[in-house]
């Protein structure tokens, strides 16, 4: 590759129907970064996903993938975790993760001294012998996605890898993306929970209604909203909502509002010389919910968590 960039896509359109499910999407994936495909279910996340790949065509827009104008040219060096999970359910777990590399180039036995080294580093070292169909749907999950991994490849692309995952499989999910990066791999992963890009993401995009709406880091995203105080007066006595900024509100308590412009060490003096006091105070800074909140609405809000 001779950019710093692992995928580039400049006004990504994809029409089915009558419906623009993808409307003018443009992303920039820095190599080496977990990059996040952040928004609600129906959002145009896995059209999107596809397009970068090759797998489907835009109707309009262009895009680059490991330097590539026609992404397919670089599968080999992809590994992708599709939304649809598929193996096959009589094949053991070494050996189906042996053959997903085998299809990406990678010899049959050099992907089964790969596959149980990888199942034992993520737990999974007494299940290579296992057949599929004995597995949980989370280990099984987790099978797949080391047979996405297994040729080490310079892109890993996953689909809503944390759907339907307990906590302690999505724990080992996350360390997995983060090896991932450690060894050097651009992970690129949609997903409509908000705590998992929070944590492990170096920069991320909200997609929502086919557009982009955002696109930055965390921090960024957060620094979108204004820091709020939580206070709690030692004696709440009259007069003083009225020395509070105008959109303080109640908490259990005491009271929550916008950091003042000017800081907050005039506001408490004010509060100590009328007799109010302080108990307690934390400079809360707004979470990734907040923002997203503020950059799609909150109608985007019940499939997101």
């Amino acid at each position: 590759m001779t950019s710093d960039l692992a995928i580039s896509a400049t006004g990504l359109v994809k029409l089915f129907g009558d419906r623009r499910v993808v409307d003018g999407v443009d992303i920039a994936v820095p190599a080496g970064a977990i990059y996040g495909m952040l928004g609600p279910n129906g959002a145009g996340k896995t059209t999107t996903l596809r397009m970068l790949l090759g797998i489907i065509e835009p109707d309009a827009g262009s895009r680059t993938l490991l330097g590539r104008a026609r992404p397919r040219e670089a599968s080999d060096q992809v590994g992708y975790l599709p939304e649809e999970r598929g193996l096959y359910p009589a094949m053991k777990a070494r050996e189906a993760i042996a053959f997903m590399g085998a299809l990406r180039g990678l010899k049959l036995h050099e992907g089964r001294k790969r596959a149980t080294r990888l199942m034992e580093h993520a737990g999974l070292g007494h299940a290579v012998d296992e057949k599929i169909r004995k597995l949980s749907k989370g280990m099984a999950q987790l099978v797949q996605l080391l047979g996405s991994i297994v040729h080490q490849p310079q892109l890993l692309v996953l689909d809503e890898p944390f759907s339907g995952l307990d906590p302690v499989n999505q724990e080992r999910l996350e360390k997995l993306i983060l090896a991932e990066r450690a060894r050097g791999a651009t992970i690129v992963f949609s997903t409509h929970i908000m705590g998992h890009a929070e944590r492990v993401c170096d920069r991320l995009a909200i997609i929502a209604g086919g557009k982009r709406r955002f696109e930055g880091t965390v921090a960024d995203a957060r620094a979108l909203l204004p820091l709020r105080a939580h206070y709690v007066p030692h004696h709440a006595g009259d007069g003083l909502r009225a020395l509070l900024p105008s959109d303080a509100e109640r908490a259990a308590d005491g009271w929550r509002f916008t950091m003042p412009d000017d800081g907050i060490e005039a506001l408490l003096m004010r509060l100590i010389e009328a007799g109010h006091g302080i108990s307690g105070l934390s400079i809360e800074r707004p979470s990734l919910h907040d923002a997203f909140v503020r950059i799609v609405g909150k109608d985007a809000l019940e499939d997101t968590q």
